[in-house]
């Protein structure tokens, strides 16, 4: 026993001296790492100068990187973060006076979403992968969802229980829709998936959970909730099967009745393959009706079905504990009342269950659920739906609430925090803010916090700067209104209203309200200009400002065509097209905004020209129609990318403009209904087509952001009529 704990404790000083040397690399020597043990079985970790080192301690990997991210957090005033890092160190290492020591509150830091996996990761390579996991070490976060992988396991769970490679054709879907596959809500669309992709990322997932692990991360690994392939109902046309239909245009799938005896059996059997080729920390993570209500609320018959569900786990690993998304709570609530609730989560032992409030910062569940009626759970902030990168947030919420939580007793057993996103690399702030929890139980001072943040942001103490990130703080990040971030009418399906069902253009602010954050930006220009996270913020806020900008002008265009003036119409769409070309040539300045890498990505996992042409139809799909022609969900997941503004957005709005103004000149209405569905099929070709994007930025980020502001801070001053003055330039 003692030889299994000095070989952890060695795999861990290890594997945080390798992180070491990737995050600082020119310095990795000047730092010694020691492990010390943990305290009450939460994590901790010490900082000390000694001997002209820097001595890192911690009881894991994640308490040591956290020490290290601590020191260049409050010594070295450096940041890393998806959308800017800042490593420019002192000359001169600072010395640590007083030795640093820090226990977190927290026994879980959870990470990830289902859809994460597919609005941010459907093409990450393991390069990509390592630098998160050390971004996740670094943040403190200890216990991710890693569901990379899986489908490999379900092929090789049907393939023994003698499914053909043709029955199980459509079952698998393509790689950009693994995570609505993995919770039961679609078969086979964006498929047929090819063997070697599943063979590629079951390779990928040994060394994410090898690397998690070697860093005291605890990997949550997927369970068996019920569904099947709908060869199913042949091969075992005794089985009790339910048909669902997640009502997104989606066909049925099928789902195991966990009273089958063959539920438990598959469940077993799936957790026991799954655990040959990826290990096991016995957490395991299963969802029950994902926005699919049960056949019955009767609470007898959802005590059963959970009952069954842990036991499944539990015949394959006595020491399962069940992790569960608590979105159903959220997004069903009419169905989800507390006699439900409590029926479903009581016939699991509260120690093998984990709840996860996975949008607690839009609606904590705990709070109406008796702090989930005695369950352990974690303080999640979801923020961010769809991957949009719209800029929004809860700001204060998130500074106040996971502490607040921790400290009333109403809240049971509270045991984490957690950021549960649909989509990352975006918005870094929040999940700065959010992660900042880890090392503290009080409530985080934004007005001490968020000027830390825009020094070690932008390595400088800039008044403009400060200036800027005060009204971001009251404006876009006030988290008011709405429920998550508005999006530009510019990706909205062209239309004459002023939204459409998932381009909601309501702001949680008047758009006016930001433009002096803008024009503060632009005067700290001097100071800032060769900081990442400032070329970024830049870039970010210049690009919120002008798809604000889009709405009013749209309204123009929409009150032309109603006064049928062509010549207005024409100057006004001239104007809006011309906006989308200045957008497109903004945001190609940065790597963050561009269309290129993410089909590029794509492609490259391809081995055929086939499966390279299925792959980008995949990247296309998701970001655009999301399904078929037809789909009720396109735009949901929108980006305001450089390429997909000048490639896809840009046309359809000309084609719009184009048969508006040929109705005008005829003197007839425009026929909407008939557009949308001509452009649909556009749209389905643009899906299913092939081209290339750039992969790298061009352009200076800083120079286009000031020629953009001196070309709209007056025509956008008058669209507003606010009292946003700029009079010099900068």
């Amino acid at each position: 026993m003692l030889q299994v704990k000095t070989s952890v404790a060695q795999l861990n000083v290890n594997a945080s001296k390798a992180l070491i040397g990737r995050v600082v690399p020119t310095i990795a020597s000047k730092f010694e790492v020691e492990e010390i043990p943990a305290m009450e079985g939460n994590d901790v970790f010490e900082i000390e100068s000694k001997g002209g080192q820097i001595i890192l301690r911690g009881n894991n990997g994640v308490a040591i990187a956290s020490a290290l991210y601590q020191y260049l957090d409050e010594y070295c005033h450096c940041q890393v973060t998806w959308n800017g890092v800042n490593m420019r160190l002192p000359k001169e290492l600072p010395v640590v006076a007083t030795k640093v020591r820090k226990q977190t509150p927290y026994q879980y830091r959870y990470y990830l979403n289902y859809c994460t996996f597919n609005y941010s990761m459907s093409w990450w390579d393991w390069s990509r992968w390592e630098k998160e996991i050390d971004w996740m070490a670094l943040h403190g976060i200890n216990l991710p969802l890693s569901i990379t992988g899986e489908e490999y396991t379900w092929y090789l769970v049907y393939k023994d229980m003698g499914f053909t490679d043709e029955e199980l054709k459509d079952f698998f879907c393509g790689p950009s829709y693994f995570a609505w596959f993995w919770m039961g809500n679609l078969d086979g669309w964006g498929g047929p998936l090819p063997l070697s992709w599943m063979k590629s990322h079951s390779e990928l997932q040994q060394k994410i959970v090898q690397r998690q692990r070697a860093l005291g991360i605890k990997p949550v690994l997927p369970a068996f909730t019920g569904h099947v392939p709908a060869a199913f109902k042949k091969k075992y046309p005794n089985a009790k099967l339910k048909a669902t239909n997640w009502t997104n245009g989606f066909a049925d799938t099928y789902i195991l009745d966990s009273e089958d005896p063959m539920f438990a059996q598959i469940g077993k059997v799936f957790l026991e393959t799954q655990t040959k080729l990826y290990g096991t920390d016995h957490l395991y993570s299963a969802d029950t009706f994902n926005e699919n209500e049960p056949p019955s609320d009767e609470p007898a018959f959802l005590s059963k079905l959970s009952a069954r569900v842990y036991e499944g786990m539990k015949q394959a690993d006595p020491e399962a504990v069940w992790v569960m998304q608590g979105w159903l709570f959220y997004s069903d609530r009419k169905f989800w009342k507390a006699p439900q609730i409590e029926a479903l989560l009581k016939a699991v032992p509260n120690d093998k269950m984990l709840l996860l409030d996975l949008a607690a910062e839009i609606e904590p569940v705990w709070k109406r659920t008796n702090a989930f009626y005695g369950k352990p759970w974690i303080w999640n902030m979801l923020h961010n739906f769809g991957g949009n990168i719209s800029l929004f947030g809860r700001m204060e919420t998130v500074a106040n609430e996971p502490a607040k939580a921790l400290h009333n007793p109403a809240s049971g057993q509270m045991k984490g925090i957690g950021l549960t996103m649909e989509g990352i690399e975006q918005n870094p702030v929040l999940y700065e803010l959010m992660m900042h929890h880890t090392w503290q139980d009080a409530a985080i001072d934004l007005d001490k916090w968020l000027p830390q943040y825009v020094l070690n942001r932008y390595g400088v103490a800039d008044a403009q700067a400060l200036k800027a990130w005060d009204i971001l703080r009251r404006t876009v990040y006030n988290g008011q209104r709405i429920r998550d971030g508005a999006e530009s009418i510019i990706a909205a399906r062209p239309t004459f209203d002023s939204m459409t069902r998932w381009a909601k253009t309501v702001l949680n602010y008047k758009a006016e309200e930001l433009l002096p954050a803008w024009e503060a930006l632009i005067k700290a220009v001097p100071n800032c200009k060769t900081s990442d996270g400032f070329q970024y913020d830049l870039v970010d806020v210049t690009r919120q400002v002008l798809a604000n900008y889009a709405l009013p002008l749209q309204r123009k265009i929409v009150a032309a065509y109603e006064r049928k003036d062509l010549n207005d119409f024409k100057k006004q769409g001239a104007a809006f097209i011309m906006l989308i070309d200045d957008m497109d040539q903004l945001l190609a300045t940065r790597k963050d905004f561009l269309l290129g890498p993410w089909i590029s990505d794509a492609r490259r996992w391809g081995s055929t020209p086939q499966e390279k042409a299925l792959y980008e139809r995949n990247a296309r799909n998701l970001i655009t129609l999301w399904g078929d022609a037809n789909s009720p969900l396109n735009e949901y997941a929108c980006r305001q990318w450089s390429g997909l503004l000048n490639d896809f957005y840009k046309p359809r709005w000309q084609q719009f403009f184009a048969k508006t103004i040929d109705a005008l000149q005829q003197g007839n209405t425009m026929n909407v209904e008939a557009f949308q569905k001509d452009i649909s099929q556009w749209e389905w070709q643009w899906v299913n087509s092939q081209k290339t994007f750039p992969v790298q930025p061009s352009g200076d980020p800083v120079v286009v952001a000031k020629k953009l502001f001196q070309k709209y801070k007056s025509v956008i001053t008058a669209a507003y009529g606010s009292s946003f003055t700029a009079t010099k330039k900068y």
